[in-house]
């Protein structure tokens, strides 16, 4: 397999941006690469493939089924719900994700959201744009409090590698640090863990780094938001469907937090009658569109683990491998 001329097929090349080159991969094979491929276009475009590297495309039996020559997966991302793992076994196809690669990036994006939001800077940015401040005569302004994270409680919920990452700056700002495990498996002992109720309603920031599952899908809904305190933010760097956006609209609009900062939403793009898309104060509410894992190192490190799960792969090896 090794020293045949494998094909690779790249399904998502724009998923890694333009100014990232992937050409590496073709030192393993003949790669064809398409900036985004719709669903009605995956079965032919991986009908000859050997290897298909894929990000959000669909791959299961619908678009596989005349792929026959298709070995192996690799995902340029974290993730993989949009793999049918049960079909690809039947197969004997294997899967393989990329760990790690955006974890420090995502950790500095969940504190640049709550700082932005905590320190109310879109309000102080636009008083000085808006010539306010040139037009006042004392030297400073703060006529919105805001106040220090020194002190504060920093609840997280999941405790994975971005959770400890976030952990630990927590701590360096001088928070203490609580957390809450969705699967009650973590192996954590040097922060203090509690349930989901304790964890809302002691933290005055909580952000979310859990997977999407069952369990975690509406996790922050109307009634696990009524037990924080009207003074906490929430902020979400993991998926959007485990807040309820509806109910988190109500909260923000009526006082019950004081703020949200999310990277992630239940329909991505943003849809233009998303409740959220009604708030414009961007003292309450900050939206970034999916950029927190997407740091240039980041991508590039992407690129560059899935080579090495290909590079392993034709070696025999199984690096990364989720399919077990």
């Amino acid at each position: 397999m090794a020293e045949e001329k494998i094909k690779i097929v790249v399904l998502e090349r724009s998923s890694v941006g333009l100014d990232v080159s992937i050409s590496m991969f073709e030192e393993l094979g003949e790669v064809t690469a398409y900036n985004n491929t719709k669903y009605s276009e995956i079965a032919e475009r991986v009908k000859d493939a050997d290897i298909v590297v894929a990000n959000k495309s669909r791959l299961n039996a619908d678009t596989l089924g005349e792929a026959k020559n298709v070995k192996l997966i690799c995902e340029f991302a974290t993730g993989f719900d949009n793999v049918d793992l049960n079909y690809c076994k039947e197969r004997g196809i294997g899967v393989c994700n990329v760990r790690n690669y955006c974890t420090a990036m995502v950790a500095q994006h969940t504190f640049a959201l709550a700082l932005f939001l905590s320190e109310k800077l879109s309000h102080y940015d636009l008083y000085v744009k808006s010539g306010q401040y040139a037009s006042q005569e004392r030297f400073s302004n703060f006529d919105i409090p805001f106040y220090e994270l020194e002190g504060k409680t920093w609840g997280i919920i999941g405790m994975g590698n971005i959770g400890q990452r976030v952990a630990k700056i927590a701590e360096a700002f001088g928070c203490k640090v609580i957390f809450y495990s969705v699967t009650g498996n973590s192996t954590v002992t040097n922060y203090e863990r509690v349930d989901l109720d304790t964890l809302l309603a002691e933290s005055d920031y909580v952000s979310i780094h859990c997977p999407l599952s069952d369990i975690t899908r509406n996790l922050i809904n109307e009634e696990t938001i009524s037990k924080m305190k009207e003074s906490a933010y929430l902020i979400n760097v993991a998926r959007g469907p485990i807040v309820n956006e509806e109910a988190l609209y109500h909260a923000l609009v009526d006082g019950k937090i004081a703020g949200a900062g999310l990277d992630v939403l239940c329909n991505e793009p943003i849809q233009s009658d998303s409740y959220l898309a009604k708030i414009q104060d961007s003292t309450k509410l900050i939206i970034t569109p999916h950029l927190a894992w997407a740091s240039v190192e980041a991508r590039e490190r992407c690129v560059e683990f899935n080579y090495d799960n290909i590079k392993e792969f034709l070696k025999g090896g199984r690096l990364n491998r989720i399919d077990e």
